[in-house]
């Protein structure tokens, strides 16, 4: 498909020297990660991050992902401790965000924590991300590319429609691998999960051989903690079989639906497959004009939880 749009680049060598060059000039600009496209800046830069901040609409009090290229960058910034080196060995590079201390020599922008004493870090796993990342001499405060409360983007031209001109670049990746948010997990004290994401926190609790408790702490340390978020601006009803009239049902697994209104996440009743397209067909939902979305019910399991997670916040003002 031809490129419409003048501000999406290919990742080519010679364009992630000008992404370089922009975020070194303060710029904000969008990157591909395996998970979904994000708003990237110089997270040491508090004037860059503000433009993120800015751009998205989104409350001050609500902290950005910074991403690293490896563990002894994070070191540098933050208080490491044993479980954080067990996961970054599994699961990193990958869609895993840890938050950890902040070290009190720590050049990151106090905007990007709100002030905390925390911070989340992840290292990605998208190779065009990583490439930048090499030839940075900063980390990336990068949270989703997308306005406050709205629907992620999983391709470079879902960018470009929610922002249009006000971002000069747009580093297309194609499409995401994982299409839904890194799981990001709380270290500073016993673990426990604050946001459900791209790895289950069944498969993190097994591998630390602990159950993982759930976050009841108002404190907000990560993206994700808020109420209302990953809406597509219209009603959405759990756990129903039939649409409501002028509305979309969104269905999982072999079931004989077959008419306009009506989206599978996954024919095969994969919950991966399911993640993956979850936000992209919310996008084309919205996009044909329906009045609301009824769901089927999909497995609290596995990525099923990540999926209903951002279901109950999309109808949070239900």
């Amino acid at each position: 498909m031809k490129n419409i749009y003048s501000n999406i680049y290919k990742p080519t060598n010679n364009n992630l020297n000008k992404a370089k060059i922009a975020i070194e000039k303060g710029d904000v600009i969008a990157v591909p990660t395996e998970t979904v496209y994000g708003l990237a800046a110089n997270a040491y830069n508090t004037k860059a991050v503000k433009k993120i901040f800015s751009l998205k609409k989104r409350p001050m009090n609500n902290p950005l992902i910074i991403h690293f290229n490896n563990i002894e960058e994070i070191k540098k910034e933050a208080i490491i401790n044993k479980n954080f080196l067990k996961l970054v060995k599994k699961f990193s590079p990958g869609p895993l965000t840890y938050i950890l201390k902040k070290k009190r020599t720590s050049k990151i922008s106090k905007l990007v924590n709100k002030g905390l004493a925390t911070i989340a870090v992840r290292i990605p796993n998208e190779k065009n991300i990583i490439r930048l990342l090499n030839i940075l001499n900063c980390p990336l405060a990068a949270p989703s590319a997308n306005r406050s409360k709205s629907l992620s983007p999983t391709t470079a031209k879902h960018v470009a429609e929610e922002f249009g001109t006000n971002l000069k670049m747009i580093l297309d990746g194609g499409f995401c691998k994982f299409g839904i948010e890194s799981t990001v997990i709380d270290l500073t004290t016993k673990p426990k999960i604050l946001r459900e994401g791209a790895i289950s926190s069944e498969v993190i609790g097994k591998f630390l051989k602990i159950k993982l408790s759930d976050n009841k702490n108002k404190i907000i340390k990560s993206p994700g903690q808020i109420g209302l978020h990953y809406s597509p601006g219209m009603p959405i009803y759990m756990n129903r079989e039939k649409a409501t009239k002028e509305g979309a049902l969104i269905t999982f697994g072999n079931k004989n639906y077959r008419n306009q209104y009506t989206f599978n996440l996954s024919i095969r009743g994969s919950l991966k497959e399911a993640a993956k397209n979850f936000f992209n067909t919310l996008r084309v939902i919205k996009s044909k004009k329906f009045k609301s979305i009824s769901v089927n019910k999909i497995p609290n399991k596995d990525l099923g939880k990540a999926i209903n997670e951002r279901l109950r916040r999309a109808a949070y003002y239900e």
